[in-house]
């Protein structure tokens, strides 16, 4: 790959986990909306507290929805200053990293996804595996599912 090719497929990468983590941001929208109109539809009953503990739940759901859409939220923001006009010799965020049977993006929590014909983890920085193959560079060895793997390209 030249590296016109590698900085184009690093952006390709960037931009399928930004269409991901939008559509999960509008996907949490609009469960924060059903539970806050389930809540404000719980209707009086003769059950007593059981009108209560119906708005109680919606409440709870929404709030959690919410924290979830937060997260999407702060992943994307950090996704967004990712810089893909680089190529890096050693592993960080937003470094591709390619192995005999795996590769990785590091740049957002999205698992395996498929990208022009080929299996990519997207692992988040934070993750464990993103810190094991932190500052490693091409030739170097790591454990991953019991496996010694090396790495063969990092851009």
């Amino acid at each position: 790959m030249t590296p016109q090719e590698k900085i184009g497929f690093k952006t390709q990468l960037k931009t399928t986990a930004e269409l991901i983590i939008r559509e999960r941001i509008a996907a949490t929208k609009a469960l924060i909306d059903d539970a806050q109109e389930a809540a404000n539809s719980e209707g009086k009953s003769s059950a007593g507290d059981k009108y209560e503990t119906g708005r109680a739940m919606g409440h709870l759901q929404k709030d959690m929805y919410a924290r979830q859409q937060a997260e999407n939220q702060k992943e994307l923001e950090h996704l967004q200053k990712i810089n893909t006009g680089v190529i890096f010799e050693a592993v960080q965020t937003g470094a591709y990293v390619r192995c005999a049977e795996y590769s990785f993006f590091i740049a957002a929590g999205l698992g395996k996804q498929r990208i022009a014909d080929e299996t990519v983890f997207f692992l988040s920085p934070h993750a464990p595996l993103a810190l094991i193959l932190l500052h490693k560079k091409v030739g170097d060895r790591f454990l991953f599912n019991k496996k010694d793997t090396a790495i063969l390209d990092v851009f």
